[in-house]
């Protein structure tokens, strides 16, 4: 098999389709708002796209996406030749044993599921009356909130343009927020991201009303709508499945610093 950079979109697409929830983030970084930003790589044999990794360098670290559907064996042999064009430090999603064959200090963050909403009934009876959509004007509230209850947060002020960012306020105060990493109605996917509830507003079923408002309103729009989340967090899993989402497969989030110098830019 022979590596090459990849920079046709359809192609990207048909090879993501396969797998629409696994590869949430990647079709969704397709998108003319974050195709600036990435950089692709495909293993090919006999002329067929096998593998692809993703190089999203926006903002730093770097994050390398390298997720597969079956064995392992055929991206580990991607990430072997790819490894001398990755950054000096990057974040990895990476998919169960792949961080073992890669140079450098791997700190792994833990076992991540990916999860798909797979089943609407719920989701459309749920109560959503008390939840509000945020707009760009809610940005430093938002900013604050995030600061104060989800310190390890990924927001994005821009994201708030999006209209994507739902949540619930009490006496004029944010207690819960439920947002995107990435929506392209181009592309019709999102990944839910940056849901969190206010410490002293948690256990009372807040963020599943704003995720049950949040993904009727992306049904609008998108027609596949994933998340990840740590599979140790089972108040989070039990809130998603609770609205119809399931289990894809599992991956591992690590930070990886390598031990020599990268031989080129990626």
């Amino acid at each position: 098999m022979s590596l090459r950079p990849l920079h046709d979109k359809r192609a990207l697409e048909s090879f993501f389709r396969a797998h629409p929830f696994l590869h949430i983030y990647s079709l969704g970084d397709l998108d003319d708002r974050f195709w600036p930003h990435t950089k692709w790589f495909g293993f090919e044999e006999e002329g067929r796209l096998r593998e692809v990794a993703l190089l999203y360098t926006k903002p730093e670290p770097a994050v390398l996406l390298a997720v597969t559907p079956g064995p392992i064996g055929g991206m580990e042999s991607l990430l072997r030749v790819l490894s001398q064009q990755l950054p000096s430090r990057f974040y990895a999603h990476l998919s169960p044993g792949l961080s073992r064959g890669l140079d450098g200090r791997v700190e792994s963050h833990g076992a991540f599921l990916k999860m798909g909403l797979t089943m609407c009934a719920a989701l459309l009876s749920a109560d959503v009356s008390g939840v509000v959509r945020f707009t760009p004007s809610d940005r430093e509230e938002l900013k604050a909130f995030y600061r104060e209850s989800y310190p390890g947060n990924w927001f994005d002020p821009w994201m708030l343009e999006t209209g994507c960012y739902h949540g619930v306020r009490e006496e004029g105060r944010v207690v819960c927020v439920a947002g995107v990493h990435v929506y392209s109605p181009r592309y019709r996917v999102a990944a839910l991201g940056n849901i969190a509830t206010h410490p002293a507003a948690r256990g009372r079923g807040l963020a599943t009303h704003a995720c049950a408002s949040l993904c009727r309103a992306l049904l609008e729009s998108v027609d596949h709508i994933g998340l990840n989340v740590h599979s140790g967090n089972a108040a989070a899993i039990r809130c998603y499945e609770k609205l119809g989402f399931e289990t894809i497969a599992e991956f591992e989030e690590c930070t990886i610093e390598r031990t020599a110098s990268p031989g080129g830019e990626a």
